[in-house]
C-alpha cells in the first residue's frame, strides 16, 4: 500500500480537486492524506482569535466571508443538482460548528483546535463527494478514529496500527481511501492537531504504521532543492536524500517537509517521495535509507527567527551540573534548543520559541552575565560531514569569511555545518555559499 499526501494548494481549487484523479490510480491500494483547501487554516485561525478575543462580530464576518467561498466552489466541483445539494449541506454543517462558539461565554484553546479541525474535514469529504458523483469507489475513514497523540503530545504508532487496520479490512475490495491530515485526538479523547504542516506527519505516520510500500508528499515543488529557489537562481532538485540529510533540511528551513515527518518513516524504513502535483512527470526527491553517495555537499537551507542567547559565567561554568542546571530551565518551559556553543567562561545557544524568553532570561541570571540577540538566522549546509572527509568544513566558512559570523556548530552530527548570523545577510549567506559549493 502507498500512502499520498496533497496539501493546501494541490486541493486548492475546484480545477485541483478535480484533477487529483491525474495522479491518484484507483486500482492501486492507496490512502490519501489532504490537507485543508488552501487558504482555509489561516481563516479559521483569524475566527478563532476573534472568538478568543471576544469580537464575536468579527467572527461572524469572517466566517460568512469564507463560506462564501466553498459555496463558489462547490458550484465548479460539483456538476449534478444531488452532487450540489450534498455539497451545500456539508459546508452548513462545518460551518454551523464554527457558527455554534458565539453561543459560547468560554472560548479555551480546546474549542480553537475543533475549529481548526474543519478545514481538514471539508476537504476531504468535498473530494469523496466528488468521486462519488462520478463513479469512483472511495472509503472515507475519519482521521479521528484512529491518530492520537500522547499526553507528551507524542504520537502512538501502535495505536495507530492497531485501530486503522480494522478499518481498512472492513473494505477488502475497495482500493481508495481517503482522510484528513493534521487532525488527531489528544489523550483526553479531545479533537487536537499535530500542529501548522502536520498534514505530512500524518502521512509519514501511517505509513509507519501500516508499514506501507512507500509515503508520497504531493506539494507545488519538483521536490527538495539544493537552496531557496525565492532566493536563489539556478536550484536544482535533489534526487536522492537519506533519512538524517531530509531530517536536517526540513528542520532547518526546508518548506517542502514538515520537520517531524521523516522520523516516523525513517524508524520503519518506509520510503518517501517528494512530488510536484503541477508537473506529475517531474523525479522529485527519493528519501530512503541509502540515500545518496558519499562524500558530498548535498543542500543549502535557512531557519530565521532565531534569537542568540549569550551566558558568560567564570564562576559557574566550570562548576560540576551547571550545564544541567541551564538545559533544565529550558525544559521546565518547553523551549527547545537549537545550536550550542561553549568555551571556558561561556554558553551560546539558540531558540526559536520566545514565547518565554523573559522568564528564562531572568532565570539563567542568576548563573551570570546575560546578552540576547534577536532576528537571527541559522544557515545548515547539509552532506557528508563525517570524520573521514577533508575540506569541506573550511568551504563552508570561506564562503562566508566576509560576514560577521554569531556561532559555529559543527561536529555534532556527520550531516551538517550550521552557522548563526544576523538575518539581514542572509540572502547574501545563501547567494554566497551557492556559488562556492555547487
Amino acid at each position: 500500500m502507498k500512502i499520498l499526501k496533497f496539501g493546501g494548494t494541490s486541493v486548492g481549487s475546484a480545477v485541483r480537486i478535480k484533477g487529483l484523479l491525474e495522479i491518484v490510480n484507483p486500482s492501486e491500494r492507496q490512502i490519501v492524506v489532504l490537507s485543508a483547501v488552501s487558504g482555509t487554516t489561516n481563516a479559521l485561525v483569524e475566527i478563532g482569535q476573534a472568538y478568543a478575543n471576544r469580537d464575536k462580530q468579527l467572527a461572524k464576518q469572517l466566517i460568512l466571508a469564507h463560506k462564501e467561498k466553498y459555496e463558489e466552489l462547490i458550484k465548479e466541483l460539483f456538476a449534478t443538482e444531488e452532487g450540489l445539494k450534498k455539497g451545500k449541506g456539508l459546508i452548513d454543517h462545518h460551518f454551523h460548528i464554527v457558527e455554534n462558539f458565539a453561543n459560547s461565554d468560554v472560548f479555551t484553546p480546546t474549542e480553537e483546535k475543533i475549529i481548526l479541525a474543519q478545514g481538514e474535514l471539508l476537504s476531504t469529504a468535498l473530494w469523496h463527494f466528488h468521486l462519488e458523483e462520478i463513479q469512483v469507489p472511495s472509503v472515507l475513514l475519519p482521521a479521528l478514529d484512529f491518530m492520537k497523540i500522547d499526553e507528551d503530545n507524542e504520537p502512538v504508532v501502535d495505536y495507530i496500527t492497531a485501530k486503522l487496520t480494522p478499518l481498512l479490512e472492513e473494505h477488502p475490495a475497495n482500493t481508495l481511501f481517503i482522510t484528513q491530515g493534521y487532525i488527531c485526538r489528544n489523550s483526553f479523547g479531545e479533537v487536537d492537531n499535530l500542529r501548522r504542516g502536520g498534514s505530512d506527519y500524518t502521512a509519514s505516520l501511517i505509513g509507519a504504521a501500516l508499514r506501507a510500500q512507500e509515503v508520497q508528499i504531493w506539494t507545488d515543488i519538483d521536490g527538495m532543492h539544493n537552496n531557496d529557489p525565492r532566493i536563489v537562481k539556478n536550484t536544482s532538485p535533489i534526487a536522492n536524500l537519506s533519512f538524517d540529510e531530509a531530517a536536517e533540511l526540513a528542520y532547518f528551513g526546508a518548506k517542502i517537509l514538515h520537520p517531524q515527518s521523516v522520523f516516523p518513516a525513517q524508524k520503519y524504513n518506509v520510503p518517501v517521495r517528494l512530488l510536484n502535483t503541477m508537473d506529475p512527470q517531474a523525479k522529485g526527491t527519493l528519501i530512503s535509507k541509502a540515500g545518496a553517495e558519499k562524500g558530498a555537499i548535498r543542500a543549502i537551507a535557512a531557519k530565521d527567527g532565531i534569537t542568540a542567547i549569550h551566558i558568560h559565567s567564570s564562576r559557574m561554568l566550570l562548576a560540576y551540573g551547571f550545564l544541567r542546571k541551564v538545559f533544565e530551565i529550558f525544559e521546565r518551559y518547553k523551549t527547545p534548543i537549537d545550536m550550542i556553543t561553549t568555551s571556558e567562561v561561556a554558553i551560546s545557544l539558540t531558540i526559536d520559541d520566545t514565547s518565554n524568553l523573559l522568564e528564562i532570561i531572568k532565570e539563567v541570571e542568576l548563573f551570570g552575565k546575560v546578552g540576547v540577540d534577536e532576528g537571527q538566522t541559522i544557515i545548515c549546509v547539509v552532506g557528508d560531514f563525517g570524520v573521514n572527509t577533508h575540506g569541506y568544513a573550511a568551504r563552508v566558512l570561506d564562503a562566508v569569511k566576509h560576514l560577521p559570523i554569531r556561532m559555529i556548530s559543527y561536529g555534532g552530527s556527520d550531516y551538517n555545518v550550521s552557522i548563526l548570523l544576523d538575518s539581514k545577510h542572509k540572502t547574501e549567506a545563501l547567494r554566497s555559499l551557492h556559488n562556492r559549493l555547487f
